[in-house]
């Protein structure tokens, strides 16, 4: 049975838009898979994730105004956790749907199929 899409407005089309936006940048989601075993600080982001200080705490800026992410200062040091649990399942969601694409193509070329004799 298919479920009825529901219907949404064009101001919910936006906001929509805009968190999909939020995650179409490769750096956002790495630093997403990198808090999915729990809150680090800036500098260990920086070190898991590449990239420069200014530009992570660009980009970790955006995931938390989306409020995908929560802040906590201590001292000197920023903590960033994961704030919003569905980014687990999107994630999943996601990384599942792409698996069965994989799969799905993979056999579609034999082994040096490609290849000019």
């Amino acid at each position: 049975m298919k479920k009825k899409p529901r219907v949404l407005t064009d101001e919910a089309m936006v906001m929509i838009a805009r968190r999909f936006a939020v995650l179409s940048e490769p750096m956002r989601l790495r630093l997403l898979h990198s808090l999915f075993d729990g809150e680090k600080n800036v500098n260990t982001l920086v070190g898991l994730c590449g990239g420069t200080q200014a530009n992570i705490s660009r980009h970790l800026g955006t995931l938390t105004d989306a409020g995908m992410l929560a802040r906590r200062k201590e001292g000197l040091q920023v903590f960033y956790s994961i704030a919003d649990p569905s980014i687990f399942q999107l994630c999943e969601l996601v990384c599942n749907t792409l698996e069965k694409q994989l799969e799905k193509h993979a056999g579609v070329f034999s082994p040096g199929a490609l290849t000019r004799k």
